[in-house]
């Protein structure tokens, strides 16, 4: 196992620990096992090896814990729930207002994953300071990514950090315009989602503190640029003189890992409907259509959240008043374009009339669409959809002996990721549909004790990245939602318990 030199600051003084780099400890057991029929491994790294430490994430640990009925899934939830603050900030600075995030087993920065990566820890941003202020810094860092690359989704290490650039392979021989320095940027894939994962982040932080003081130029400029690139990519591919208009445009060229685009690199075209397009899926995958239905779902919500922000602080008119109507607009076209005479869910639409029916997993999906704020649980046009998505009609829905649920083309399609259980769980009011989702995470492990990014459906111990951040904050941020939605489902009582409420 290779060590790597960590840098660790206690009291203002730094010296150097030699720590195990990560993708490779999470691919052996470690610690005393679970007591549950699972024996799942103890797999967080010892604190001084730790890239951020914080006492109110350990007083959840310690109380979720001592009230969790099933060993095994206590195991789980100890595992994942500090493995975002325990395995991926390269670098943070209060002073400088600058951090860094990876998500994992790829040393760059995905906006999208940075904003799922922290959801679950909002409610301690009131019970540890130093977390809140972490949260910040991740904000004033993305509002200068998104401010000069708005059309990208990761980003290299800030220059504050010293911390070096990372070789990407897929990024080589890639037609991209607009042009990207990539010392700055790790990718620049196009993807809806990423921009509303920055403002989730900011909008969730200014919730749970209070604290506006992350809007400076920097988050205005970004926010700016949000609004421009959801208005270019909300029209048609022909303007009014049939003049082709290309705002973004990726495409492999000869020799390059990344395919060649059609439409010269601006991918299907499209036709206006209120929507806003999108060139790359929360995968990271290309768009079949640009219309992504989850995408615009999220986007609708985020935009109200937004404005409803900029009204409270009492800033920005303008601005809000933009965010309401765009949030307004996505809605109406999703319900006149995207849903089928069965009340059914498009996955993707062109504003042509063509619809793309299938799910993904990654998040914003159809299967999220509860968690996104978009509708309720019992929303009937939600619930036709999950039984479309959850079968043979999804061409990524795939069923095994041992596990099953819903991939994507970005693996193999007998590769279900683990994260459309969570969710699954997140959606849904059914305790069966629940219990049996949670069964499937924690078996989903191969022995491991982390949620990994896909799993064979032929042999469980086959499955993708050990390490990924992500999925492992999703699955906790679910296991939260069910100690407070319902908590007799996993603890030993019937008492909600929210973090800080103890």
């Amino acid at each position: 196992m290779n060590f790597l030199p960590f840098l660790l600051s206690i009291a203002g003084v730094a010296f150097a620990v030699d720590c195990p780099d990560f993708a490779e400890y999470a691919l052996v057991p470690h610690g005393t096992p679970s007591s549950g029929p699972l024996a799942l491994p103890y797999m967080r790294p010892s604190p001084a090896c730790r890239t951020f430490n914080s006492s109110a994430v350990e007083q959840v640990i310690l109380d979720m814990s001592a009230r969790m009925k099933d060993p095994d899934l206590a195991r789980l939830f100890e595992n994942t729930f500090p493995n975002t603050l325990d395995t991926t900030v390269k670098y943070f600075n209060a002073s400088e207002n600058v951090a860094f995030i990876i998500t994992g087993d790829i040393t760059a920065q995905w906006l999208r994953d940075t904003a799922n990566q922290f959801a679950h820890y909002a409610a301690l941003l009131t019970l540890d300071s130093n977390l809140a202020d972490l949260v910040k810094a991740i904000i004033n860092t993305e509002s200068r990514y998104v401010a000069a690359y708005p059309y990208c989704g990761a980003f290299q290490p800030p220059p504050e950090s010293g911390l070096g650039t990372s070789y990407n392979e897929y990024a080589e021989l890639v037609d991209v315009y607009p042009s990207v320095d990539n010392t700055t940027v790790f990718e620049c894939k196009y993807e809806m989602d990423s921009l509303s994962g920055f403002v989730k982040l900011s909008r969730t932080y200014y919730e749970k503190t209070g604290d506006s003081s992350f809007m400076n130029d920097n988050w205005f400029n970004a926010i700016d640029e949000v609004f421009r690139v959801m208005d270019e990519q909300a029209q048609s591919s022909f303007n009014e003189d049939w003049e082709y208009v290309v705002y973004y445009r990726f495409t492999g060229l000869t020799g390059s890992t990344q395919p060649p685009v059609y439409n010269e690199g601006a991918g299907e075209l499209k036709l206006y409907t209120g929507m806003v397009g999108t060139h790359h899926r929360p995968s990271d995958d290309l768009s079949t259509f640009a219309f992504l239905t989850s995408g615009n779902a999220m986007m609708s919500v985020e935009m109200a959240h937004l404005a409803d922000m900029l009204d409270q602080v009492g800033v920005a008119a303008n601005l809000s008043s933009l965010a309401r109507s765009w949030s307004t607009t996505i809605k109406d076209a999703i319900y006149e374009y995207a849903v089928d005479d069965r009340g059914v869910f498009a996955y993707e639409t062109n504003g042509m009339g063509t619809k793309f029916f299938m799910d993904d997993a990654n998040v914003p999906s159809l299967m999220s669409l509860p968690y996104l704020g978009f509708l309720e649980k019992d929303d009937p046009n939600y619930l036709a959809t999950k039984k479309v998505i959850q079968s043979r009609e999804n061409p990524y829905y795939a069923k095994g002996q041992n596990f099953s649920g819903i991939g994507g083309p970005h693996v193999r399609s007998w590769f279900p990721w683990p994260m459309g259980h969570a969710s699954v769980i997140l959606g849904s009011d059914d305790d069966q549909e629940i219990i049996d989702a949670l069964n499937l995470l924690a078996n989903s492990t191969s022995g491991l004790g982390l949620i990994h990014e896909a799993v064979d459906i032929y042999n469980g111990s086959s499955f993708r990245r050990p390490w990924f951040a992500w999925a492992n904050s999703y699955f906790a941020e679910a296991v939260l939602d069910l100690a407070e939605r319902k908590p007799y489902l996993i603890f030993n009582d019937n008492v909600s318990y929210v973090p800080g409420s103890m």
